[in-house]
């Protein structure tokens, strides 16, 4: 199968406020900065439409806060010219956005996407595209999650938050697969 070449890229939160040292906790996969860079230069090459959303908190002492260096890009997803920059300030990209708008405009019917983090912002624009009739693809190896502690105060790795918000998207809002497997449907 191959992706259509009106189908967008979709780079969710993927600043540099996810560094922070004590705000998140412990974090999954160290190697989605090199996917996520390896996936936008495919997506690039390819001409295909990219956008990125960054989080700005209404929370001042937040990483991720307008007033703080992290709601910048990380190095492997700056922006170029011409490619939107969304800004949101709840977990969905959709919400007081723009981004339909934007997809909508360009005749995007499918979409990927990848960033921070699985089980909240990525989640959750993966759901509301699913919800508001796109195709999506969540790259799982291009994604990140941090443990958690439930409800219960029980701690939950970061792993296996990953996994269990992977496991809730695929087949029912989205199809979840590794940057291997996406790259040969450019």
């Amino acid at each position: 199968m191959m992706l259509s070449t009106h189908s967008a890229l979709i780079l969710v939160d993927v600043q540099q406020g996810f560094d922070h040292p004590t705000h998140w906790g412990t974090r999954n996969n160290p190697q989605a900065e090199e996917r996520i860079e390896e996936l936008l230069s495919a997506w690039r090459t390819s001409q295909r439409k990219v956008i990125h959303i960054h989080h700005h908190s209404i929370l001042p002492n937040s990483p991720l806060h307008p007033s703080q260096d992290g709601i910048r890009a990380k190095s492997c997803a700056e922006p170029l010219a011409g490619e939107p920059l969304v800004t949101k300030q709840v977990n969905s990209g959709f919400i007081g956005t723009n981004l339909e708008q934007l997809l909508r405009q360009e005749g995007i019917q499918q979409v990927v996407l990848c960033g921070f983090t699985t089980p909240h912002c990525v989640s959750t624009t993966t759901r509301m595209a699913g919800n508001l009739g796109f195709e999506a693809y969540v790259v799982a190896d291009a994604t990140v999650a941090y443990s958690m502690v439930g409800y219960d105060g029980v701690e939950h790795s970061a792993e296996a938050v990953h996994q269990s918000a992977l496991a809730h998207l695929h087949q029912e809002f989205a199809t979840v697969l590794d940057l291997t497997a996406l790259l040969p449907m450019l």
